[in-house]
């Protein structure tokens, strides 16, 4: 195998979806600023998601309305730089 092929940071880390409060845990080299304890007694990263495959409508079959800002709304506000 190649030497230094995957990021020094590649670890376990919870995503949690917040429309419905479902986690699950796998490896990632994302950045995270939270942790969480998970059910296995150990503190790890916290992704939090907006959508999952337990809320998207192409899996669920059904129509969920996830939030109530509307799109543009929840973006200034993400990413406003005031």
């Amino acid at each position: 195998m190649k030497k230094d092929l995957h990021p020094s940071n590649y670890r376990l880390v919870v995503f949690k979806d917040m429309s419905n409060d479902y986690s699950f845990i796998t490896k990632s080299c994302i950045d995270t600023r939270e942790t969480i304890k998970w059910e296995d007694g150990n503190e790890y990263p916290l992704v939090k998601l907006e959508i999952s495959h337990t809320s998207h409508p192409f899996y669920t079959g059904k129509m969920k309305l996830v939030d109530t800002a509307g799109r543009i709304d929840k973006f200034r506000t993400r990413y406003n730089k005031n």
